[in-house]
C-alpha cells in the first residue's frame, strides 16, 4: 500500500552485544530512533490537513444550523485519524462509527448507575475500551465520547443521532479526499 511518504533511509543494523558484556544504552537509543514513522510530504501534509479541518468546519455549520453542538472534542480526534492515519484499523468506518456508538451506549449506560463525577467518566472510558475491543472495532476517540456523555449528560435522543451522523460525515469526507488527490492513500482499507 502506498504510504504517500518521503523516502526514508534504511536504519542501521542493529548492534549486537555478548551475553557477558554489560548492556548499553546506546544499542537500544539506536533502534529506537528509526521507529518514528516517516515525514509525510508537504503536499501530504497540506491534503490531509486541509481535508481534516474541512469536515470539522463542516460539522461545525452543520450545528449552527442546528443549534446544537455537533462537533465534540472526540470528533476532531476521529477526523485526525481518518485523514492522517488513513490505514490504521482505528481509521476504519466500522471503527469510527460504531466505536463512537459503542461509546454512547457505555457512557449512558454507566451514567444511569453512578451519575455525572470523574470517576463514573473514567469507568465509562474502561467500559467503552472492552467493547470495543471486543467487538474488533478500536477507536481510541470512543472512550473519550463516553466521557463527554457521563461527564455533560446530553439528551440521548438528540445527541446520538447527531454523533451517527457526524462519524458518517467524517467517513465520507476520508474516502472523497483520499480520490481528490492521486497520490493519497485509498481510504478505507475496508469497510465492514
Amino acid at each position: 500500500m502506498k504510504t504517500d511518504t518521503a523516502p526514508r533511509p534504511e536504519p542501521a543494523p542493529a548492534v549486537t552485544v555478548s551475553a557477558a558484556a554489560p548492556r548499553s544504552r546506546r544499542p537500544r537509543l539506536a533502534r529506537m530512533a528509526g521507529r518514528a514513522p516517516a515525514r509525510p510530504t508537504p503536499a501530504a501534509a497540506a491534503h490531509n490537513v486541509s481535508a481534516a479541518t474541512a469536515a470539522l468546519l463542516a460539522l461545525v455549520a452543520i450545528g449552527a444550523a442546528l443549534h446544537e453542538p455537533v462537533l465534540i472534542p472526540p470528533l476532531a480526534a476521529s477526523a485526525a485519524l481518518v485523514h492522517c492515519a488513513p490505514a490504521l484499523p482505528l481509521a476504519q468506518p466500522r471503527s469510527v462509527v460504531v466505536g463512537h456508538l459503542l461509546g454512547a451506549a457505555a457512557g449512558y449506560a454507566v451514567a444511569v448507575v453512578a451519575h455525572g463525577s470523574a470517576w463514573a467518566a473514567a469507568l465509562a472510558a474502561g467500559v467503552t475500551l472492552a467493547l470495543t475491543t471486543l467487538a474488533r472495532t478500536p477507536h481510541s476517540p470512543a472512550c473519550a465520547t463516553a466521557v463527554v456523555i457521563v461527564l455533560q449528560g446530553p439528551a440521548p435522543g438528540r445527541f446520538v443521532p447527531l454523533l451517527f451522523g457526524s462519524t458518517v460525515l467524517l467517513v465520507l469526507t476520508a474516502y472523497a479526499a483520499s480520490r481528490v488527490r492521486r497520490a493519497a492513500p485509498r481510504y478505507p482499507a475496508y469497510w465492514w
